[in-house]
């Protein structure tokens, strides 16, 4: 079949899964051509040849949070320069690929060619698990030690559901993954189906050698984040920081006068080292971690729960697709969720390791096998409806 894939730019999950699926579909011999914005273009180019860069509507934010009134004057005020461009990339290189079905990463360029082409659409993104499921309380309300609810995220959900199904109303299945499995909604029961997260084959690789180390793993994108390297400093516990040392941006003063170089990397403090990113050195840290403090993306915290490392999460501030994943991890008993790093709450997390390390063990996952296999039969089906 001739498959057109789009894959959303925000963030390098959405890429980093796509390229598994990317990669079986070409083995079944398909024909795809793939639709792409922002980072995520250059890493897919790497890897197949027909990716067509298109422009995407990136999420603003401000001080670890979501920007909403920032992100919807820039949606409004760049709407036409982004349809523009994106006309003409599909006038170029779109029209004339006549693609038998579209599989859509929560992209939307990929989805209104299937509505304007009378495509069938298959949707394969971890956003979906917001309105198509039966959700708790408890994973919609933070509580403290005496049972009080502390936050209250019913109107983050209530937003965050209605934003995602306008996107991408109508499928004609959503392949949701998640780490998390309630109830599918009624509704959309037989047009749903949940599969563990996408796993990259460098990750299934390492779950052979995953241990147990001395040291946890810090992957964090605020590069001004110091009161966090302060409270890491204040710990008997090593701690491996990724984030800081970046080729597109430079260490604050505060660092630079401070980090005492180690190899390639900086040594902020005894027991902070900060390291330099690479794919397998990054892979290889995780694999050994004893533990993980990260924001809130879904990928990491997929990998983490496979590996079975425990995390500390602190998602990004009203980005609801973040909150609701850490809810489900301290729910679950995986790790925890929390607004910022304090060094009471990450001390005492560090003593309850084990406890979640126990809980972890009990999540299951044989690769990729099932969403794969699903798919297949999706498009099987599609295939003798043509």
């Amino acid at each position: 079949m001739k498959i057109l894939y789009g894959v959303v730019g925000e963030g390098m999950g959405h890429a980093v899964r796509s390229r598994v699926v990317l990669e079986h579909l070409a083995s079944r011999g398909h024909t795809l051509k793939v639709v792409v914005s922002g980072r995520a273009h250059a890493f897919l180019s790497k890897h197949f040849d027909d990716v067509v860069e298109i422009s995407g509507l990136p999420l603003l934010y401000e001080d670890n949070a979501v920007d909403r009134d920032g992100t919807a004057l820039k949606i409004l005020s760049s709407s036409p320069a982004y349809a523009l461009d994106n006309m003409d990339a599909y006038m170029r290189e779109v029209r004339s690929f006549e693609a038998d079905a579209v599989v859509s990463d929560f992209e939307s360029f990929a989805y209104f060619y299937a509505k304007a082409h009378g495509k069938p659409l298959l949707s394969i993104d971890n956003q979906h698990a917001i309105p198509l499921l039966q959700h708790p309380d408890e994973v919609l309300e933070m509580k403290n030690a005496a049972g009080e609810v502390v936050r209250d995220y019913h109107a983050d959900f209530d937003l965050a559901r209605r934003i995602i199904r306008t996107k991408m109303t109508g499928a004609r299945h959503y392949l949701i993954t998640t780490f998390f499995f309630p109830p599918i909604k009624p509704k959309y029961h037989k047009q749903t189906s949940l599969f563990p997260p996408i796993l990259r084959p460098e990750i299934l690789a390492a779950k052979a050698r995953a241990t147990c180390g001395e040291h946890v793993l810090v992957y964090q994108t605020s590069a001004s984040n110091l009161a966090m390297l302060d409270v890491l400093a204040s710990l008997d516990t090593h701690f491996h920081v990724y984030g800081f040392l970046r080729a597109d941006a430079e260490l604050p003063p505060q660092i630079a006068d401070k980090a005492v170089p180690e190899g390639d990397d900086l040594r902020y403090a005894p027991n902070v080292l900060l390291r330099r990113f690479s794919e397998q050195g990054f892979i290889d840290d995780l694999a050994s971690a004893r533990a993980v403090i990260t924001g809130g993306g879904f990928t990491l915290m997929g990998e983490s729960v496979y590996l079975g490392k425990p995390v500390y999460s602190i998602p990004i501030a009203k980005h609801f697709e973040q909150i609701v994943s850490a809810r489900y991890l301290e729910l679950l008993g995986y790790g925890e969720h929390h607004e910022q790093v304090s060094r009471q709450e990450l001390d005492a997390f560090l003593q309850r390791v084990d406890d979640y390390s126990l809980a972890l063990a009990r999540h299951t996952q044989d690769g990729n096998r099932a969403l794969l296999a699903k798919l297949d039969q999706l498009l099987a089906e599609l295939a003798t409806q043509r």
